[in-house]
Protein backbone atom coordinates (compact mmCIF):
# COMPACT_ATOMS: atom_id res chain seq x y z
CA UNK A 1 0.00 0.00 0.00
CA UNK A 2 2.87 2.37 0.84
CA UNK A 3 4.40 1.69 -2.57
CA UNK A 4 1.07 2.43 -4.25
CA UNK A 5 0.71 5.82 -2.54
CA UNK A 6 4.30 6.68 -3.40
CA UNK A 7 3.68 5.86 -7.07
CA UNK A 8 0.46 7.87 -7.13
CA UNK A 9 2.23 10.84 -5.56
CA UNK A 10 4.97 10.72 -8.20
CA UNK A 11 2.55 10.34 -11.12
CA UNK A 12 -0.12 12.82 -9.95
CA UNK A 13 -0.57 15.91 -12.12
CA UNK A 14 -2.86 18.91 -12.20
CA UNK A 15 -3.73 18.39 -15.87
CA UNK A 16 -4.89 14.79 -15.26
CA UNK A 17 -6.89 15.92 -12.23
CA UNK A 18 -8.61 18.62 -14.28
CA UNK A 19 -9.37 16.08 -17.03
CA UNK A 20 -11.02 13.82 -14.44
CA UNK A 21 -12.99 16.75 -13.05
CA UNK A 22 -14.21 17.85 -16.48
CA UNK A 23 -15.37 14.30 -17.22
CA UNK A 24 -17.49 14.33 -14.04
CA UNK A 25 -18.71 17.87 -14.73
CA UNK A 26 -19.94 16.91 -18.19
CA UNK A 27 -21.58 13.72 -16.87
CA UNK A 28 -23.46 15.62 -14.16
CA UNK A 29 -24.38 18.46 -16.47
CA UNK A 30 -25.58 16.26 -19.34
CA UNK A 31 -26.71 12.65 -18.78
CA UNK A 32 -27.84 13.47 -15.24
CA UNK A 33 -30.60 15.63 -16.71
CA UNK A 34 -32.08 12.45 -18.23
CA UNK A 35 -32.00 10.94 -14.75
CA UNK A 36 -34.05 13.85 -13.40
CA UNK A 37 -36.57 13.36 -16.20
CA UNK A 38 -36.89 9.68 -15.33
CA UNK A 39 -37.35 10.54 -11.66
CA UNK A 40 -40.13 12.96 -12.52
CA UNK A 41 -41.86 10.31 -14.63
CA UNK A 42 -41.63 7.83 -11.72
CA UNK A 43 -42.82 10.45 -9.20
CA UNK A 44 -40.00 9.57 -6.81
CA UNK A 45 -39.30 11.59 -3.68
CA UNK A 46 -36.38 14.01 -3.28
CA UNK A 47 -34.71 11.56 -0.88
CA UNK A 48 -35.03 8.74 -3.40
CA UNK A 49 -33.59 10.93 -6.17
CA UNK A 50 -30.56 11.63 -3.98
CA UNK A 51 -30.24 7.87 -3.43
CA UNK A 52 -30.23 7.29 -7.20
CA UNK A 53 -27.43 9.81 -7.68
CA UNK A 54 -25.52 8.31 -4.74
CA UNK A 55 -25.79 4.87 -6.35
CA UNK A 56 -24.61 5.80 -9.84
CA UNK A 57 -21.83 8.03 -8.50
CA UNK A 58 -20.39 5.59 -5.97
CA UNK A 59 -20.74 2.64 -8.36
CA UNK A 60 -18.90 4.49 -11.14
CA UNK A 61 -16.28 5.77 -8.69
CA UNK A 62 -15.36 2.41 -7.16
CA UNK A 63 -15.19 0.61 -10.51
CA UNK A 64 -13.19 3.39 -12.19
CA UNK A 65 -10.65 3.82 -9.40
CA UNK A 66 -10.09 0.07 -9.03
CA UNK A 67 -9.61 -0.52 -12.76
CA UNK A 68 -7.43 2.57 -13.28
CA UNK A 69 -5.07 1.52 -10.48
CA UNK A 70 -5.02 -2.15 -11.47
CA UNK A 71 -4.23 -1.62 -15.16
CA UNK A 72 -2.51 1.83 -15.00
CA UNK A 73 -4.98 2.94 -17.65
CA UNK A 74 -7.52 5.82 -17.44
CA UNK A 75 -10.65 3.68 -17.16
CA UNK A 76 -13.56 6.12 -17.06
CA UNK A 77 -16.83 4.60 -15.90
CA UNK A 78 -20.29 6.12 -15.68
CA UNK A 79 -23.93 5.09 -15.71
CA UNK A 80 -25.78 3.99 -18.83
CA UNK A 81 -27.13 7.19 -20.41
CA UNK A 82 -29.12 5.39 -23.15
CA UNK A 83 -30.40 3.01 -20.47
CA UNK A 84 -31.59 5.98 -18.42
CA UNK A 85 -33.39 7.30 -21.49
CA UNK A 86 -35.31 4.01 -21.58
CA UNK A 87 -36.62 4.74 -18.09
CA UNK A 88 -38.21 7.98 -19.26
CA UNK A 89 -40.35 6.03 -21.72
CA UNK A 90 -41.25 3.23 -19.27
CA UNK A 91 -42.13 5.10 -16.08
CA UNK A 92 -44.72 5.12 -14.54
CA UNK A 93 -45.94 1.95 -16.30
CA UNK A 94 -43.36 -0.08 -14.38
CA UNK A 95 -42.69 0.38 -10.68
CA UNK A 96 -39.40 1.36 -9.10
CA UNK A 97 -39.15 -2.13 -7.61
CA UNK A 98 -39.51 -3.68 -11.07
CA UNK A 99 -36.87 -1.32 -12.44
CA UNK A 100 -34.38 -2.38 -9.75
CA UNK A 101 -35.01 -6.05 -10.58
CA UNK A 102 -34.34 -5.25 -14.24
CA UNK A 103 -31.06 -3.51 -13.27
CA UNK A 104 -29.93 -6.66 -11.48
CA UNK A 105 -30.98 -8.95 -14.35
CA UNK A 106 -29.15 -6.77 -16.87
CA UNK A 107 -26.02 -6.66 -14.69
CA UNK A 108 -25.97 -10.47 -14.41
CA UNK A 109 -26.34 -10.93 -18.18
CA UNK A 110 -23.59 -8.39 -18.92
CA UNK A 111 -21.38 -10.06 -16.29
CA UNK A 112 -21.79 -13.44 -18.00
CA UNK A 113 -20.97 -11.91 -21.39
CA UNK A 114 -17.92 -10.23 -19.92
CA UNK A 115 -16.53 -13.20 -18.02
CA UNK A 116 -16.96 -15.48 -21.05
CA UNK A 117 -14.57 -13.30 -23.04
CA UNK A 118 -16.99 -13.12 -25.97
CA UNK A 119 -16.94 -9.32 -26.01
CA UNK A 120 -13.18 -9.31 -26.68
CA UNK A 121 -13.79 -11.55 -29.70
CA UNK A 122 -16.43 -9.11 -30.96
CA UNK A 123 -13.99 -6.20 -30.77
CA UNK A 124 -11.51 -8.03 -33.02
CA UNK A 125 -14.12 -7.93 -35.80
CA UNK A 126 -14.16 -4.12 -35.80
CA UNK A 127 -11.63 -2.58 -38.24
CA UNK A 128 -9.46 0.22 -36.85
CA UNK A 129 -10.66 2.86 -39.29
CA UNK A 130 -14.32 1.96 -38.74
CA UNK A 131 -13.85 2.24 -34.96
CA UNK A 132 -12.25 5.66 -35.43
CA UNK A 133 -15.12 6.78 -37.68
CA UNK A 134 -17.61 5.68 -35.03
CA UNK A 135 -15.78 7.58 -32.30
CA UNK A 136 -15.53 10.71 -34.43
CA UNK A 137 -19.29 10.48 -35.07
CA UNK A 138 -20.02 10.24 -31.36
CA UNK A 139 -17.86 13.24 -30.50
CA UNK A 140 -18.93 15.33 -33.50
CA UNK A 141 -22.07 16.64 -31.78
CA UNK A 142 -19.97 18.01 -28.93
CA UNK A 143 -17.80 19.91 -31.39
CA UNK A 144 -20.93 21.41 -32.94
CA UNK A 145 -22.24 22.22 -29.46
CA UNK A 146 -19.32 24.59 -28.93
CA UNK A 147 -20.51 26.85 -31.74
CA UNK A 148 -24.23 26.37 -31.17
CA UNK A 149 -23.70 27.83 -27.69
CA UNK A 150 -22.76 31.16 -29.32
CA UNK A 151 -26.44 31.66 -30.20
CA UNK A 152 -27.24 32.61 -26.60
CA UNK A 153 -23.89 33.43 -24.93
CA UNK A 154 -21.47 34.56 -27.65
CA UNK A 155 -19.19 36.61 -25.37
CA UNK A 156 -18.57 33.71 -22.99
CA UNK A 157 -18.06 31.11 -25.72
CA UNK A 158 -15.84 33.24 -27.97
CA UNK A 159 -13.91 34.39 -24.91
CA UNK A 160 -13.27 30.77 -23.91
CA UNK A 161 -12.29 29.92 -27.50
CA UNK A 162 -9.70 32.72 -27.59
CA UNK A 163 -8.27 31.67 -24.23
CA UNK A 164 -8.07 28.08 -25.51
CA UNK A 165 -6.13 29.09 -28.65
CA UNK A 166 -3.68 31.28 -26.75
CA UNK A 167 -3.20 28.65 -24.03
CA UNK A 168 -2.60 25.92 -26.64
CA UNK A 169 0.13 28.13 -28.12
CA UNK A 170 1.78 28.98 -24.79
CA UNK A 171 1.08 26.03 -22.46
CA UNK A 172 -1.04 23.32 -24.13
CA UNK A 173 -0.92 20.90 -21.18
CA UNK A 174 -2.89 23.28 -18.97
CA UNK A 175 -5.07 24.81 -21.69
CA UNK A 176 -8.34 23.44 -20.27
CA UNK A 177 -7.54 24.80 -16.80
CA UNK A 178 -7.31 28.33 -18.24
CA UNK A 179 -10.45 27.76 -20.30
CA UNK A 180 -12.43 26.64 -17.23
CA UNK A 181 -11.24 29.60 -15.15
CA UNK A 182 -11.98 32.08 -17.94
CA UNK A 183 -15.46 30.64 -18.45
CA UNK A 184 -16.31 30.97 -14.77
CA UNK A 185 -14.93 34.53 -14.60
CA UNK A 186 -16.87 35.61 -17.69
CA UNK A 187 -20.07 34.00 -16.38
CA UNK A 188 -19.69 35.80 -13.05
CA UNK A 189 -18.87 39.13 -14.72
CA UNK A 190 -21.88 38.91 -17.02
CA UNK A 191 -24.23 37.64 -14.30
CA UNK A 192 -24.92 34.37 -16.08
CA UNK A 193 -24.42 32.01 -13.15
CA UNK A 194 -27.60 30.12 -12.28
CA UNK A 195 -28.99 30.79 -8.76
CA UNK A 196 -29.25 27.66 -6.60
CA UNK A 197 -29.79 26.82 -2.95
CA UNK A 198 -26.89 24.75 -1.68
CA UNK A 199 -27.19 22.52 1.38
CA UNK A 200 -24.01 20.62 2.26
CA UNK A 201 -25.52 17.49 3.77
CA UNK A 202 -24.45 13.88 3.32
CA UNK A 203 -26.60 11.72 1.05
CA UNK A 204 -28.43 8.78 2.60
CA UNK A 205 -29.07 5.82 0.24
CA UNK A 206 -32.57 4.31 0.28
CA UNK A 207 -33.03 0.54 -0.07
CA UNK A 208 -35.48 -0.59 -2.78
CA UNK A 209 -36.75 -4.17 -2.77
CA UNK A 210 -36.48 -5.72 -6.28
CA UNK A 211 -39.58 -7.22 -7.84
CA UNK A 212 -39.05 -9.47 -10.85
CA UNK A 213 -41.76 -9.47 -13.52
CA UNK A 214 -41.86 -10.48 -17.17
CA UNK A 215 -42.93 -6.94 -17.99
CA UNK A 216 -39.76 -5.32 -16.60
CA UNK A 217 -37.52 -8.11 -17.90
CA UNK A 218 -38.71 -7.86 -21.49
CA UNK A 219 -39.23 -4.10 -21.62
CA UNK A 220 -36.28 -2.90 -19.54
CA UNK A 221 -33.71 -5.59 -18.68
CA UNK A 222 -33.15 -6.88 -22.22
CA UNK A 223 -33.11 -3.43 -23.94
CA UNK A 224 -30.91 -2.09 -21.12
CA UNK A 225 -28.40 -4.87 -21.77
CA UNK A 226 -28.39 -4.21 -25.53
CA UNK A 227 -27.99 -0.42 -25.33
CA UNK A 228 -25.32 -0.69 -22.61
CA UNK A 229 -23.24 -3.11 -24.70
CA UNK A 230 -23.75 -1.38 -28.05
CA UNK A 231 -23.96 2.24 -26.91
CA UNK A 232 -21.42 2.29 -24.05
CA UNK A 233 -19.04 -0.68 -23.84
CA UNK A 234 -18.50 -0.93 -27.60
CA UNK A 235 -17.43 2.69 -28.21
CA UNK A 236 -15.74 2.80 -24.78
CA UNK A 237 -13.43 -0.10 -25.63
CA UNK A 238 -12.89 1.32 -29.10
CA UNK A 239 -11.64 4.67 -27.77
CA UNK A 240 -9.31 2.85 -25.36
CA UNK A 241 -7.73 0.87 -28.19
CA UNK A 242 -7.52 3.94 -30.42
CA UNK A 243 -5.72 5.74 -27.57
CA UNK A 244 -3.14 2.98 -27.44
CA UNK A 245 -4.44 0.99 -24.46
CA UNK A 246 -4.81 -2.75 -25.02
CA UNK A 247 -6.68 -3.54 -21.82
CA UNK A 248 -9.02 -6.52 -22.42
CA UNK A 249 -12.76 -5.99 -22.11
CA UNK A 250 -13.27 -8.99 -19.82
CA UNK A 251 -12.08 -7.46 -16.49
CA UNK A 252 -13.68 -4.09 -17.28
CA UNK A 253 -17.11 -5.55 -18.06
CA UNK A 254 -17.04 -7.96 -15.10
CA UNK A 255 -15.96 -5.25 -12.63
CA UNK A 256 -18.55 -2.72 -13.78
CA UNK A 257 -21.24 -5.43 -13.71
CA UNK A 258 -20.38 -6.28 -10.10
CA UNK A 259 -20.57 -2.56 -9.28
CA UNK A 260 -23.97 -2.45 -10.99
CA UNK A 261 -25.27 -5.30 -8.83
CA UNK A 262 -23.97 -3.59 -5.70
CA UNK A 263 -25.75 -0.26 -6.28
CA UNK A 264 -28.92 -1.54 -8.00
CA UNK A 265 -30.99 -1.76 -4.82
CA UNK A 266 -30.46 1.94 -4.03
CA UNK A 267 -31.66 2.97 -7.49
CA UNK A 268 -28.33 2.95 -9.33
CA UNK A 269 -28.80 1.99 -12.97
CA UNK A 270 -26.20 -0.10 -14.86
CA UNK A 271 -22.59 1.06 -14.45
CA UNK A 272 -20.78 1.02 -17.80
CA UNK A 273 -17.61 2.10 -19.55
CA UNK A 274 -17.78 5.74 -20.62
CA UNK A 275 -16.86 6.78 -24.14
CA UNK A 276 -17.41 10.52 -24.60
CA UNK A 277 -15.97 11.62 -21.26
CA UNK A 278 -13.25 8.96 -21.56
CA UNK A 279 -11.86 10.84 -24.54
CA UNK A 280 -11.10 13.76 -22.20
CA UNK A 281 -8.85 11.59 -20.06
CA UNK A 282 -6.98 9.64 -22.74
CA UNK A 283 -5.46 12.43 -24.80
CA UNK A 284 -2.34 14.57 -24.41
CA UNK A 285 -4.32 17.26 -22.61
CA UNK A 286 -4.56 14.90 -19.64
CA UNK A 287 -0.80 14.21 -19.69
CA UNK A 288 1.96 14.13 -22.27
CA UNK A 289 2.98 10.64 -21.12
CA UNK A 290 0.41 7.96 -21.94
CA UNK A 291 1.44 5.82 -18.96
CA UNK A 292 0.59 8.62 -16.50
CA UNK A 293 -2.92 9.38 -17.77
CA UNK A 294 -4.37 6.72 -15.47
CA UNK A 295 -4.34 9.44 -12.80
CA UNK A 296 -7.26 11.05 -14.67
CA UNK A 297 -9.28 7.85 -14.10
CA UNK A 298 -8.52 7.93 -10.37
CA UNK A 299 -9.29 11.66 -10.12
CA UNK A 300 -12.54 11.05 -11.98
CA UNK A 301 -13.50 8.44 -9.40
CA UNK A 302 -12.62 10.73 -6.48
CA UNK A 303 -14.83 13.51 -7.85
CA UNK A 304 -17.61 10.96 -8.33
CA UNK A 305 -17.26 9.94 -4.67
CA UNK A 306 -17.65 13.59 -3.64
CA UNK A 307 -20.65 13.89 -5.93
CA UNK A 308 -22.19 10.76 -4.41
CA UNK A 309 -21.57 11.70 -0.77
CA UNK A 310 -22.98 15.18 -1.31
CA UNK A 311 -25.49 14.18 -3.98
CA UNK A 312 -28.07 16.73 -2.92
CA UNK A 313 -25.61 19.61 -2.86
CA UNK A 314 -22.70 18.92 -5.21
CA UNK A 315 -25.07 18.30 -8.11
CA UNK A 316 -26.74 21.60 -7.33
CA UNK A 317 -23.34 23.30 -7.47
CA UNK A 318 -22.85 21.96 -10.98
CA UNK A 319 -26.09 23.61 -12.01
CA UNK A 320 -24.52 26.98 -11.14
CA UNK A 321 -22.71 26.91 -14.46
CA UNK A 322 -24.73 27.97 -17.51
CA UNK A 323 -25.30 25.14 -19.97
CA UNK A 324 -23.52 27.11 -22.69
CA UNK A 325 -20.35 27.17 -20.60
CA UNK A 326 -20.53 23.41 -20.14
CA UNK A 327 -21.16 22.92 -23.87
CA UNK A 328 -18.16 25.08 -24.72
CA UNK A 329 -16.00 23.21 -22.20
CA UNK A 330 -16.98 19.86 -23.65
CA UNK A 331 -16.45 20.98 -27.25
CA UNK A 332 -13.02 22.48 -26.60
CA UNK A 333 -11.87 19.60 -24.38
CA UNK A 334 -12.81 17.07 -27.08
CA UNK A 335 -11.25 18.88 -30.06
CA UNK A 336 -8.09 16.80 -29.81
CA UNK A 337 -10.04 13.54 -29.66
CA UNK A 338 -12.20 14.57 -32.64
CA UNK A 339 -9.20 15.46 -34.81
CA UNK A 340 -7.29 12.30 -33.84
CA UNK A 341 -10.19 10.02 -34.70
CA UNK A 342 -10.95 11.85 -37.94
CA UNK A 343 -7.30 11.49 -38.97
CA UNK A 344 -7.20 7.77 -38.11
CA UNK A 345 -10.49 7.08 -39.90
CA UNK A 346 -9.31 8.76 -43.12
CA UNK A 347 -5.73 7.42 -43.03
CA UNK A 348 -6.41 4.27 -45.08
CA UNK A 349 -7.33 5.49 -48.56
CA UNK A 350 -8.83 2.13 -49.53
CA UNK A 351 -11.29 2.18 -46.62
CA UNK A 352 -12.25 5.86 -46.42
CA UNK A 353 -15.74 5.15 -47.72
CA UNK A 354 -16.38 2.59 -44.97
CA UNK A 355 -15.04 4.95 -42.30
CA UNK A 356 -17.04 7.88 -43.70
CA UNK A 357 -20.28 5.86 -43.74
CA UNK A 358 -19.62 4.85 -40.13
CA UNK A 359 -19.03 8.48 -39.16
CA UNK A 360 -22.17 9.76 -40.90
CA UNK A 361 -24.44 7.00 -39.55
CA UNK A 362 -23.14 7.48 -36.00
CA UNK A 363 -23.34 11.28 -36.11
CA UNK A 364 -26.87 11.17 -37.57
CA UNK A 365 -28.45 10.05 -34.29
CA UNK A 366 -30.57 7.51 -36.18
CA UNK A 367 -32.59 4.94 -34.26
CA UNK A 368 -33.77 1.72 -35.91
CA UNK A 369 -35.34 -1.31 -34.21
CA UNK A 370 -34.74 0.40 -30.87
CA UNK A 371 -30.94 0.37 -31.32
CA UNK A 372 -28.78 3.49 -31.29
CA UNK A 373 -26.89 5.15 -34.13
CA UNK A 374 -23.64 3.95 -32.54
CA UNK A 375 -24.68 0.33 -33.04
CA UNK A 376 -25.84 0.90 -36.61
CA UNK A 377 -22.79 2.98 -37.44
CA UNK A 378 -20.56 0.06 -36.50
CA UNK A 379 -22.73 -2.46 -38.39
CA UNK A 380 -22.85 -0.36 -41.56
CA UNK A 381 -19.13 0.34 -41.35
CA UNK A 382 -18.18 -3.33 -40.96
CA UNK A 383 -20.42 -4.39 -43.87
CA UNK A 384 -18.96 -1.63 -46.06
CA UNK A 385 -15.44 -2.60 -45.00
CA UNK A 386 -15.99 -6.28 -45.89
CA UNK A 387 -17.58 -5.51 -49.26
CA UNK A 388 -14.93 -2.99 -50.27
CA UNK A 389 -12.07 -5.19 -49.10
CA UNK A 390 -13.40 -8.16 -51.09
CA UNK A 391 -13.84 -5.96 -54.18
CA UNK A 392 -10.26 -4.74 -53.98
CA UNK A 393 -8.94 -8.30 -53.71
CA UNK A 394 -10.80 -9.26 -56.86
CA UNK A 395 -9.24 -6.34 -58.72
Amino acid sequence: MATLFKTLKQDWSISATVAGFLAVLISYSGPLIIFFQAAQQANVSHAMMISWIWGISIGAAVAGIFLSIKFKVPVITAWSAPGTALLVTLFPDISLNEAVAAYITSAVVIFLIGISGSFDKLLKWIPHDVAAGMMAGILFQFGLGLFKATDTMPIIVFGMLMVYLVAKRINPRYAMIFVLISGVILSLALGKMNPVNVDFSLAIPQFIMPEWTWNSTLNLAIPLTLVSLSGQFLPGMAIMKLSGYDTPAKPIITTTSLASMAVACVGGITIVLASITAALCMGKDAHELKEKRYIAGIANGIFYILGGLFAGSIVMLFTLLPKELVAALAGLALLGAISTNMAVSMKNENQRDAALLTFLATASGMSFLGLSSVFWGICIGIVAHLILTKHQKVQ
